[in-house]
């Protein structure tokens, strides 16, 4: 079905959808008038859109850790709607874990969605965007994607790896008329650290480091972001002429992030002796 001739708002794919961001930003876009090719690893969880806003959504069964899958969905949502001007690669969970704790499986793991989804989703949504010659790549990182804490180890090893690559990619694609956007979330109303994450088998050597890790998280967190009002952020983002590479979503991120890129500069700079020294 391609209604592209008479449609006139954006047609979106976006993964993760059944709840947090994805669930927020599917019921969003499809509230202005948008259509969504939503994916969920049970669709059952979108029945309610379905009901309410019918041929506007299309419902897509997707593991985003099946590269042949995700090539496949992405193909299946464009020649269902004609066309695609946003993707949003927002599948993903976080892991808590000590470095010493995380299990080559758990690992592994990690990187397969949060990493290795997104990437298979964009390297299918590209040879599409290229060909219409424009397109939006939303990429859901985190404040984590460039800062890093104790027990997170692993999910911010997945971030930072998705930033680089994007960040690539925002400048491998730019002539093509295709956009590229980081989201950095901070801390968020959402099940990211309750049923949707997943946690290593604990080390007793490290129980004290853990609850002082686990104390400054919720002091951290102690306000955390309406992941609806995220959806009013999102699409402003997605509607701007000249959209951003990154975006911090939450009050808390920005002001982390200064406190860490003014400690980096300082080592840089104290350390730029040696710098030059290794130059010879």
């Amino acid at each position: 079905m391609d209604t592209t001739d008479t449609f006139t708002g954006k047609t979106w794919f976006i993964t993760g959808t059944s709840r947090g961001f994805g669930r927020e930003w599917t019921a969003a876009a499809l509230d202005r008038g948008d259509r969504v090719a939503a994916t969920a690893r049970d669709t059952s969880s979108l029945d309610d859109l379905v009901e309410k806003y019918g041929d506007a959504i299309l419902p897509i069964a997707l593991d985003v850790n099946d590269r042949q899958a995700d090539f496949a969905a992405v193909a299946q949502a464009h020649e269902h709607f004609g066309r695609l001007d946003v993707v949003v690669n927002n599948a993903g969970y976080g892991h808590f874990g000590f470095i010493e704790e995380i299990t080559e499986d758990e690992a592994r793991a990690q990187l397969e969605t949060n990493l290795f989804g997104a990437l298979w989703v964009t390297q299918a949504a590209l040879p599409f965007l290229r060909a219409q010659g424009s397109g939006h790549i939303i990429q859901v990182s985190s404040i984590g994607g460039i800062s890093a804490f104790p027990l997170v180890g692993i999910y911010h090893a997945s971030k930072w790896a998705l930033e680089g690559f994007s960040q690539a990619l925002a400048q491998e694609v730019a002539d093509f008329g295709i956009k590229v956007t980081l989201v950095e979330p901070g801390g968020f109303s959402t099940d990211w650290a309750g049923d949707s994450a997943r946690r290593s088998q604990p080390d007793p050597a490290y129980d004290d480091l853990r609850a002082r890790t686990m104390q400054q998280r919720a002091q951290r967190n102690a306000t955390p972001g309406d992941p609806n009002a995220s959806a009013a952020a999102i699409l402003e983002v997605v509607d701007a002429d000249e959209p951003p590479l990154r975006v911090f979503f939450g009050a808390a991120p920005l002001e982390i992030a200064k406190a860490d890129y003014a400690r980096r500069l300082e080592t840089w700079e104290t350390w730029n002796h040696v710098s030059l020294l290794a130059q010879g």
